[in-house]
Order: C-alpha cells, then sequence, then structure tokens
C-alpha cells in the first residue's frame, strides 16, 4: 500500500543536502586506498599507462602483459598520465581523482536536470544522492579503471535534451516544449559521443545515438515526417562524427594493424561469439539473458529494493490508466534510456551489469520523481539488506583489532559509523515518516562504514616497515600475482623497485627469468626456494591462518610483513562454520624476504 504523501514527513532541503555532502566524504575518504571496491583489471591499465608514460610518447601504448596493450582506447591513458605528471606523481588517489571530478559532476548534473524538470531542490538533492547511493556508482565510479568518464559523456546529450523539453520556469505553462535542433547541435552531440567513445569503445556510440534517436522522436509531437528525417540523419551525423573521433587512434597510432586487431577485433567482435554456441550462452549460465534483465538490480545493490518497488508502482499505474493515460515527455524520456542500453546489451554474448551503467542516472531520475509513491515497504527491503551488511563490518572491524591490524580509535571509528547506520536502520523501520530517508542514509553509511573498516590496512599495518638498513631500492622483487596485472599494485607499496610476477595459483612463475642452476635453501617450499636463489627479495603470502612465520626462516631473511585482505577465495574458504572469524579467511599477512648469508 503506498503512503500517503500529504501525510509524510519529508526530509527538508537541509537534510538532503547533509546526506549528498555525507556521500561526498565516503566517496572521497580513502580514495587512494588499497580495497576500495573496484574493477579488478584496475592495476592492468594502471600498468600500460604508467609504461606509456615512461616512454615519454602518447602513443603506441606500452606493456609487459602479452595481449594486454590496446585494451581500452588511448584517452584512458593519457588522462593516468596528465593526472600522474607523466610519472612524477604516481599515486593511487592521484590518478583516482578524475574519476571522483567525473562522479561528482554526473550527480550534479542528475541534480540540475531533476531541478530544471521539476522546480523543486529537495527533488535535485534527492537525484544526486540516490545515484550516490547505488552501489555501481560507489564501486565504479571512484577507481582508476572507471565507468564515470564515459558515462558523463555518452549522457551529455541526453541532459541536454531533458533540459530544453523541461516546462517553462515560471510554472504557467507545465507543457514540454518540443526542442528546435539543427546541424550544430547534432554535431556537439556527435563532439560529446566522440569523447565518451575514447575512453571505453565505440560500440557505445550504438546505444548511445540511439537513445538520443528515439528520446528526440518521443518529445516531437505530433510527429511530422519532416521530424523523422531531421532527427534520423542529426542523429546519423552525431554518431558519424563520434566514430571519427575515435578514429584517429588508428590514424596517430605508429601500429594501427596492432589497435585493429587487439582492440577492434580482439576487445569488441569477440564478445559477440561464445565457445559454447551463442544460444547456449545466451539462455544458460551466468552471463545469460535472463541474469542481464537482472542488470539495473545489481547496479542498484542496496537500493535494490526500492528499484523493484517503483518497477511495481509503474506495473499497477499502468494497469489502472489501462494504457489510456500518456507519461511525462521527460518519463518517456527516462524509460527509452534505460530500456535500450538494457536491449543492446543483451545482444553480445558477453553480458554484465556494468555495461548498463551509462544508464544508473536516469534510473536515479526516476526513482527520485517516483519517490514518495514507492510504497513504504520496498524502503523496508533496502534496511534489512543494510543492517545485514552493518553487522557483517562491524564484525570484520573488531577482528582487525583482535590481530592488531587497528587501532583503538580506529575500531571505535568503525563501531561508530556502524552504530549510527544501525540507528538509522531501526528509525526507518519504526518510524514510517522517514523510512525512505533512512533507507538512503543507511546505504551511504555502510559506505562509509566499509571506507572505516579497511582504513587501517592503508596506514602502517597494511606496509611494509623498511628499517633504514633493508630499504630497497632498484632491486629484483619477485611478488605474488593471483589475477591479471595484480602484480602492478607494488609500484605503490615498494616504488622504485624491479618486480617480477609469479603466478601464486598455478604456483609457477608466470614471467619468471631462465632457471638458474639450485641453490641450496633452507626452505621447505620448493617454489620460494627457487624464488629467493634467482632474486634479490620475494614476497611470500600466508598460506594458513596459523602459519605465523614464513616457511623459509631461519634459511632467509625476514625484511617486513604487512596484513593484506585476501580479494579472491577458493571454493571451501568460506563456510557457515568460520564466517563469523573473517581472520580465517579474509586476513592473511605477506612477508618481504631476502637470502640469508651474502
Amino acid at each position: 500500500m503506498n503512503a500517503d504523501p500529504a501525510a509524510t514527513a519529508r526530509t527538508g532541503q537541509g537534510g538532503w543536502l547533509a546526506l549528498c555532502l555525507l556521500a561526498v566524504l565516503a566517496y572521497t575518504l580513502g580514495l587512494g586506498g588499497q580495497y576500495i571496491p573496484s574493477n579488478g583489471d584496475e592495476m592492468v591499465y594502471a600498468h600500460i599507462a604508467r609504461l606509456t608514460a615512461a616512454s615519454q610518447h602518447w602513443l603506441p601504448l606500452v606493456s609487459e602483459l602479452e595481449n594486454m596493450r590496446n585494451t581500452k582506447p588511448p584517452l584512458l591513458f593519457w588522462q593516468a598520465m596528465v593526472a600522474g605528471s607523466w610519472g612524477q606523481n604516481w599515486q593511487l588517489w592521484v590518478l583516482r581523482a578524475p574519476s571522483l571530478l567525473y562522479t561528482l559532476a554526473l550527480a550534479g548534473a542528475i541534480g540540475a536536470t531533476l531541478y530544471r524538470l521539476t522546480g523543486e531542490r529537495r527533488s535535485a538533492l534527492l537525484g544526486a544522492c540516490i545515484y550516490l547511493g547505488f552501489f555501481c556508482t560507489f564501486r565504479y565510479g571512484r577507481p582508476y579503471l572507471t565507468s564515470a568518464a564515459e558515462s558523463f559523456w555518452l549522457d551529455l546529450p541526453v541532459f541536454w535534451l531533458l533540459w530544453q523539453i523541461a516546462p517553462a520556469a515560471d510554472g504557467r505553462d507545465r507543457s514540454p516544449r518540443p526542442p528546435q535542433w539543427n546541424g550544430l547541435h547534432f554535431a556537439l552531440c556527435g563532439l560529446a559521443l566522440g569523447i565518451g567513445s575514447a575512453y571505453k569503445s565505440f560500440a557505445l556510440i550504438a546505444p548511445a545515438a540511439a537513445t538520443l534517436w528515439l528520446a528526440l522522436l518521443l518529445v516531437q509531437r505530433p510527429l511530422r515526417w519532416s521530424a523523422l528525417l531531421r532527427s534520423t540523419l542529426g542523429c546519423s551525423l552525431s554518431a558519424a562524427i563520434a566514430l571519427g573521433i575515435f578514429s584517429l587512434w588508428l590514424v596517430f597510432d605508429p601500429d594501427p594493424r596492432a589497435v585493429w586487431r587487439e582492440f577492434v577485433v580482439g576487445e569488441n567482435a569477440a564478445k559477440l561469439a561464445d565457445a559454447q554456441g551463442y544460444w547456449q550462452a545466451a539462455l544458460h549460465g551466468g552471463s545469460s539473458v535472463w541474469v542481464q534483465l537482472l542488470a539495473y538490480l545489481q547496479n542498484a545493490g542496496l537500493l535494490a529494493g526500492v528499484v523493484l518497488g517503483l518497477a511495481w508502482h509503474g506495473a499497477r499505474s499502468w494497469r489502472l490508466r489501462a494504457g489510456s493515460a500518456t507519461l511525462p515527455a521527460h518519463v518517456q524520456v527516462l524509460l527509452v534510456w534505460l530500456a535500450l542500453w538494457l536491449l543492446v546489451f543483451t545482444l553480445p554474448s558477453q553480458r554484465s551489469a556494468r555495461y548498463v551503467i551509462p544508464a544508473m542516472p536516469a534510473l536515479a531520475m526516476l526513482l527520485a520523481l517516483y519517490w514518495e509513491r514507492i510504497a513504504r515497504a520496498w524502503f523496508g527491503l533496502s534496511l534489512l539488506l543494510a543492517a545485514v551488511f552493518i553487522l557483517v563490518l562491524g564484525r570484520i572491524a573488531w577482528a582487525a583489532w583482535e590481530l592488531d591490524i587497528s587501532q583503538p580509535w580506529q575500531l571505535g571509528a568503525a563501531l561508530l559509523g556502524a552504530m549510527l547506520a544501525a540507528a538509522g536502520v531501526l528509525a526507518g523501520l519504526l518510524r514510517p515518516a522517514w523510512t525512505r530517508a533512512c533507507a538512503l542514509l543507511a546505504c551511504i553509511l555502510v559506505y562509509l562504514c566499509f571506507d572505516l573498516t579497511v582504513l587501517p590496512l592503508d596506514g602502517p599495518a597494511g606496509r611494509f616497515a623498511l628499517t633504514p638498513a633493508a630499504s630497497l631500492h632498484d632491486t629484483r622483487i619477485a611478488v605474488p600475482n593471483g589475477f591479471n596485472g595484480q602484480f602492478e599494485r607494488f609500484e605503490f607499496l615498494l616504488p622504485g623497485n624491479r618486480f617480477t610476477p609469479y603466478d601464486v595459483g598455478a604456483r609457477a612463475a608466470s614471467r619468471s627469468e631462465p632457471a638458474a642452476a639450485d641453490v641450496p635453501t633452507q626452505s621447505p617450499d620448493p617454489q620460494l626456494g627457487r624464488l629467493l636463489a634467482q632474486h634479490d627479495a620475494v614476497v611470500w603470502q600466508q598460506a594458513l591462518p596459523t602459519q605465523r612465520r614464513p616457511p623459509c626462516l631461519p634459511g632467509c631473511v625476514l625484511l617486513a610483513e604487512r596484513w593484506q585482505l585476501k580479494g579472491r577465495h577458493q571454493s571451501g574458504e568460506i563456510r557457515l562454520d568460520n564466517l563469523w572469524y573473517p581472520q580465517d579467511w579474509l586476513f592473511r599477512r605477506e612477508w618481504l624476504l631476502a637470502r640469508a648469508g651474502p
């Protein structure tokens, strides 16, 4: 049953502004941290950007990873190269700062558009808060490998269209105003789409241009053939300009054949095929069409219950109207925006919820427009889901303190955040007038709790504390690599050294030097013995929670150690009997070791 908007106590503008500022704090805190939610390939692209910057040339892109060079257009790497002063200021927070700025710009665009459409500051602030409350925004809106940059540029034309069709500001005439676009408008849209594609892929031009085209047709009522022709030719011009901008990469790259082979064919055309057959992959498995249909729910994260409530309200309202009433023009544009991006990305054989992230601003605006019409029970689902995460994060913070990873004040800060979030959940469940606001507040506080929980691992406990006598520079160090390019993280932990990754999964060197003659070691682990014999130092990971010291002692020298969080777990590592003990499956030590003796 829907809550009566007239009887609902609404959060004032000051409250929503405070929540926006709290969200900005949650996004900013720990920006340079090792454990912010991110794309697993972030270090791959940091590796390419660092080596390209070291070459002192914009092109070609440089990488030491086989088949991992032209995996993204150059604008993504150029952004990092400029932000990092061509390698002179190579820090994670510096590389990620442009991503955060793009995310905040998108939140600002959502707010400004909603204010233009509704004339209400509260609605504008609410829309920005909702967008920052989506888990996909928190996960992909901060890392260096982000979705924020292309989302901003690809969405700019639709924001512009929504701005133009907004009703008159004086409130007397609330009818939409059809846009009057000429060639310059479409050319500027093509420029925006081209910049967006130069961050990620030329393939994104298709859903972006199709969204703009269909939105233009929807807002021009009655639709005439002249308007259809003008919109079609105009959007075709925009797409052609965008594709031309992207094609400059092949023009200026010294090796265009490699760009074509590795990016156009390998990274894009290959996603239309699947080893098990297209229809088999489309109808079965974790990347099936059915899973992709849940993309917006996955991206919403803790707000998934509210998204379900919006869908239920829409279906119920449509049945009551029996299709007789017409939705406002801007709502139609937002629905088309969501539908087209989802439709386009059900077609490739490789499907992922993150592919529809550029349409999440549309979902945020729809939720803001219908916030008070969504039944309170749906917000209760989000509150209960937030309560589970609060409990888990509080337990992890306590376990970190028990392991002496965190200081008492850090534990206190994490628990204080958890208690505030729990208070928000209880207030939302017990006070109907507060349920909606508290659902969003609890979501933002969960993100803040996460930042505070992992914060100690970016301090002394999570870094190698080398003494002056044991300091390393230009040293050959073997480092673990359990996933694509993860060895690149040591460029931020032990800068100024040379790293050779070894595969911790297969327990074999992935990029090792030629095998040296067997050197006697006292290590019971043969791989560790070989690595110590071939390198000046080795980073070795704790295998079991009960292992308190490196297996090579006393036949090696322990230079330093640190704690880390395990990001990927094997089947059976996390079980019901150890779920309450994250020290058994989440935390582990890394030791920096050297050979004993000369």
